[in-house]
């Protein structure tokens, strides 16, 4: 299988690093060839804060993937998130050289391109600039400018910030994994990539990814995206408390969380306990799952509250901006018992949860299925988006070398044409000169003797 028939999205995480192979079937869903997991070690909160740990849990999840897969992994398209990242809101335009030619993609990279050469905060990075509406001169509120006239050529945009040194040391882990990064992106939009229809991002949406460090935030409406942010809280701080509450190791507080957790106290009853094995002959410990659900709701509706806030900065209770598709909860957080109807009472939005296996075409044992994978789902299908767009622009390019060959050849051959009409045209011209406008031919000797015996003979007479 050639390299270029596949592609790969790398999501790491705090709490694990996930590599996943697939390409698009003829049906233009996604076959999955490979999925690789690895617990992460050296990240916290979205950010690489140990290099070797995490350079060694990629290469564990890679190799996983490639087993599994059966071809070998070069590229991959990397997810980012953390406390550092924000997001702002710009307006920029170009004056086109020629406006009687139509607007291209070029002119829109152009216009990016510029946009990137802003000045930011001392060590920070622009990660993405993501156009919103377009102007071509007066006209505005255009979204696809491409195919139209003008002169200059505006837009506002919703561009991505990221601090440089959290940035580079993602890249260097992935260069030191052995692995060439492809693009990098931001991870709320992966996994609206992945879990969002068309219709929701028409409507107005907001997607909460709850993962083990941070909750990620992206809102959409009229298919544009209007508003991303990253909170520095997740699953893995929920686990804390528990961990803190409860008198009991992570382990066991991870696993209490998954198995009996609840985001509401209410729904659970005071006599049901659950018992946590003692360490090292110590006696077992009996836990109350109403307990146990106070102490995760206390720290859930905390990071619902976050995200209340930023709706409210973004405007989603106000009549033109309102999210009529709600909220859509994804990440391992929204594996979370009656965390949906939480989410509805503390936003006032209606919500769902966001699998991730919708665009996936051989998903048969629903592995995939947890909104866990959302992420890493996306960032393949990001990978796939960059692979199909290459593809494309190699096409046009062969195809105007051959158009270009195939006129060079026309050319050629009409000027060779012509030569050889001109020099028939002459050939025909020369065969048809009269015979009397030939140059008579020289007399010979006798025929000059003869001549002047008879002039002299008349002289005589």
């Amino acid at each position: 299988m050639e390299n270029q028939e596949y592609s790969v999205g790398l999501d790491i995480g705090t709490t694990k690093i996930v590599a996943i192979v697939g390409r698009r079937n003829a049906h233009g869903k996604i076959e999955i060839l490979g999925v690789g997991k690895a617990k992460s070690l050296g990240v916290h909160k979205g950010i690489v804060n140990n290099i070797s740990q995490t350079i060694n849990s990629i290469k564990a999840a890679v190799a996983e993937a490639q087993s599994s897969a059966g071809v070998p992994i070069h590229k991959v398209t990397v997810g980012i998130a953390g406390k550092h990242i924000r997001s702002l809101q710009h307006s920029d335009y170009i004056m086109r050289e020629n406006p009687d030619r139509f607007i291209t993609d070029d002119d829109i990279e152009a216009l990016k391109d510029q946009v990137k050469k802003l000045v930011m905060l001392p060590g920070e990075e622009i990660i993405h600039v993501l156009p919103q509406e377009y102007k071509v001169d007066s006209e505005g509120e255009i979204q696809e400018p491409v195919g139209m006239h003008g002169k200059r050529l505006e837009a506002n945009f919703h561009v991505v910030v990221g601090q440089m040194g959290s940035i580079r040391n993602i890249a260097r882990c992935v260069r030191e994994a052995g692995l060439e990064m492809e693009a990098l992106t931001l991870e709320p939009l992966a996994s609206s990539e992945a879990v969002l229809t068309k219709e929701e991002k028409e409507a107005g949406v907001a997607i909460v990814d709850i993962g083990g460090g941070t909750t990620d935030i992206a809102i959409f409406k009229d298919n544009i995206i209007r508003h991303t942010c990253v909170i520095p809280y997740g699953g893995g701080i929920i686990t804390e408390d528990i961990k803190e509450g409860c008198s009991i190791i992570e382990k066991h507080a991870e696993q209490l969380k998954v198995k009996f957790g609840s985001a509401v106290p209410e729904l659970e009853k005071d006599s049901t306990f659950v018992t946590i094995p003692g360490l090292h002959g110590r006696p077992d410990k009996e836990i109350s799952l109403k307990t146990l659900a106070q102490i995760i709701n206390a720290r859930v509706e905390e990071i619902l509250e976050m995200v209340n806030t930023e709706l409210k900065a973004y405007g989603a209770f106000e009549q033109k901006k309102k999210l009529i598709a709600g909220i859509v909860l994804t990440g391992g957080g929204s594996n979370l018992k009656h965390l949906r109807q939480l989410a509805n009472y503390t936003t006032g939005f209606d919500s769902r949860i966001g699998f991730a296996n919708e665009y996936i075409a051989n998903d048969k044992n629903q592995y995939l299925k947890g909104p866990e994978f959302a992420t890493s789902i996306g960032l393949l299908m990001e990978s796939l988006k960059i692979r199909d767009k290459k593809t494309v622009a190699v096409e046009e390019i062969v195809e105007t070398k051959v158009e270009t060959k195939i006129e060079q050849t026309q050319s050629t051959e009409s000027a060779n044409t012509e030569v050889q009409s001109t020099v028939v045209q002459q050939t025909v011209q020369e065969a048809q000169v009269p015979a009397q406008t030939a140059r008579p031919s020289k007399p010979t000797f006798g025929q000059s003797l003869m001549e002047k015996v008879k002039k002299f003979f008349e002289e005589v007479e």
